[in-house]
């Protein structure tokens, strides 16, 4: 059966694979091997397969290679716009910083200028109470004189009427007992002049003062107004900044009071009035600003302690974030605490705030490891280091160098492997750098 099908279709391959003979000759015989159409046809399909496998694989060997071109250079752009995004933040940031620091001047001078115009504003009271008392001893004064006025000419009406039944004999005596009591009261009323004009120009004083004060008042308000809203205006971005960071800032004040009340000293209550034992709406309104200020002292000793800052000050690119990852080492997929910046060997690592040195050596895994304590339960990591710049027990502050960047440990190249803890536990450090950026 089947020698029968091989015959009719070599039969039907004859017209276009005709059959070959191949001869193989010796010294002795003559041999040939025969090919038939259908081996013909089997070596022409496996030539055709080579050739078509040989042509799909370099397209796509050259398809892949385009790609990984295109992959490279959209990798590139990335980091391009990503390093001209972190350098707009960097300037952003000091631009705030120098807002701050100006506005903290401006602050301090309104407030030498509050505590001068409260200074005068008591002075001009005093005045006022004092032309109060003069004006009103005027008016007594005045008074009894009107008095006196009213019984000397009664007392003239009196004298006149006398005279004109007394005899001719005592009209001298009369006529100068009279002329002297014209005079007394000439002189009464001018007296009587002297103090009416003296009292308008202390009713004309105690209105300018009056004038005054309700124009200092005004200018108070409108000074104490500006400063809440400076100080509410300050304070909102930094409560923000802690908040961003899940910090619970009543609990950060409460830990900043209880273990930084030497920094500078407490900013004491206004209290100008002495005359009565009540708080005037001025000194509340300026007290009220010292508190805002204090807790704006706080928030800044807070800030210094927490790390809020870049780890690096030059050029890098994100190269593995936060959370679960495929490990790059083939271990599978596996939780990832903290951010790794990929940069060249030596790069400066920077210390991201306050604190002192807990480790700095080798940790396995880490390889150089360098561990900072900071206040608020708050702990970073700097993992894979070439280099360690500080030892156990040393003081940092936020910005100093602490070491360089490298590829010691479990690393595939050289990065930097930051952590941030926060009670022992790890959180994404992004949130504090990013909470950073938006304020400083």
């Amino acid at each position: 059966m089947l020698k029968r099908i091989s015959y009719r279709l070599n039969t039907a391959l004859e017209n276009w694979l005709p059959e070959q003979r191949l001869y193989l000759k010796s010294e002795t015989k003559t041999r040939y091997v025969r090919i038939r159409p259908m081996t013909q046809l089997a070596a022409l399909a496996g030539s055709v397969s080579i050739i078509g496998w040989a042509m799909v694989a370099s397209a796509v060997v050259l398809m892949d290679g385009i790609s990984t071109g295109s992959g490279k250079m959209a990798t590139a752009r990335q980091q391009a716009i990503y390093e001209s995004r972190l350098n707009s933040l960097s300037d952003d940031r000091d631009a705030r910083a120098q807002e701050a620091v100006n506005a903290q001047q401006r602050f301090s001078l309104a407030l030498d200028e509050v505590s001068a115009m409260q200074s005068r504003l008591l002075a001009s009271e005093d005045q006022r109470r004092e032309l109060e008392s003069g004006l009103s001893a005027v008016q007594d004064v005045l008074r009894k004189t009107l008095a006196e006025r009213d019984a000397a000419r009664d007392q003239a009406r009196t004298v006149t009427a006398a005279l004109a039944d007394d005899d001719q004999a005592d009209g001298v005596e009369a006529t100068d007992t009279l002329q002297m009591m014209t005079e007394a009261l000439d002189a009464t009323a001018r007296q009587r002049d002297d103090m009416a004009l003296a009292a308008s120009k202390a009713e004309e004083a105690g209105a300018d003062i009056e004038n005054a004060k309700a124009a200092l008042e005004a200018r108070n308000d409108a000074i104490f107004t500006q400063l809440e809203d400076a100080v509410e205006m300050s304070m909102e971005p930094l409560d923000k900044m802690f908040r961003a960071a899940g910090l619970n800032t009543e609990d950060l004040l409460r830990e900043v009071r209880r273990g930084y009340s030497g920094q500078g000293g407490p900013l004491n209550p206004v209290s100008l009035s002495t005359m009565s034992g009540e708080i005037t709406p001025e000194e509340q309104r300026a007290n009220s600003i010292l508190e805002g200020l204090q807790k704006m002292n706080m928030y800044r000793i807070a800030a210094m302690h927490v790390p809020l800052a870049m780890p690096l000050d030059a050029a890098f690119r994100y190269s593995s974030p936060f959370g679960y990852r495929n490990d790059p080492k083939g271990a599978g997929r596996r939780f990832h605490s903290g951010v790794d910046l990929a940069a060249p060997i030596g790069t400066d690592i920077h210390v991201t705030g306050d604190g002192v040195v807990l480790r700095a050596g080798w940790v396995s895994g880490y390889g150089r490891l360098i561990e900072v304590q900071h206040d608020f339960g708050i702990v970073t990591r700097y993992g894979h280091l070439s280099r360690i710049r500080v030892q156990v027990g040393d003081k940092v502050s936020r910005g100093d160098i602490i070491g360089d960047m490298g590829s010691s440990g479990r690393s595939t190249g050289s990065h930097l492997h930051y952590e941030v803890r926060v009670g022992g536990q790890p959180v994404n450090p992004m949130t504090f750098i990013k909470a950073g950026n938006d304020v400083f």
